[in-house]
């Protein structure tokens, strides 16, 4: 009698984010010491009103005077630095996972915002970054008047 086996293709390979991780582990085992200040990019949350877009950033322990937004081309670039503590000797850490160093984020902006008018506050290691909409590109709502047509009451007499 013959014995049926269920035939698994994904047996014994790995998942896709189990490849990545050992791929970045190697990286950054090759790199030895210098892995201890990684590169770092900021998480950005990026949300439309009705009147206009909205950017925050997380930038904890950012100086403002180390942050330089710019728009060039409908690009939207926000590039800043996170210095590592001068204060306390790197030899007394015990474990680094804060990124520290410059970055970069780049976003594309629609032709409907007035990069012009651009405006950045600062509060609590946030940046929002509050961009308007062009007043054509605003909706705008249509009153629905209720009556007779006019072609149908002439077509009457």
């Amino acid at each position: 009698m013959r014995t049926l086996t269920q035939w698994e293709p994904f047996r014994g390979a790995t998942t896709l984010q189990d490849q990545v991780n050992r791929l970045f582990n190697n990286i950054l085992e090759r790199k030895g010491e210098e892995s201890s200040l990684t590169a770092w990019a900021p998480s950005v949350d990026i949300y439309e009103t009705e009147h206009e877009l909205v950017v925050k950033a997380d930038l904890p322990e950012v100086d403002p005077k180390d942050l330089d937004i710019r728009v060039e081309n409908n690009i939207l670039t926000i590039r800043g630095e996170r210095k590592f503590e001068k204060d306390v000797n790197q030899e007394n850490y015990l474990r680094v996972e804060r990124a520290y160093g410059s970055f970069a984020r780049s976003f594309t902006l629609a032709n409907t915002v007035n990069a012009e008018a651009i405006k950045a506050d600062y509060q609590n290691g946030v940046l929002t970054l509050t961009i308007p909409k062009k007043e054509e590109a605003k909706p705008k709502q249509i009153k629905v008047t209720v009556g007779t047509p006019p072609m149908a009451s002439a077509a009457g007499r």
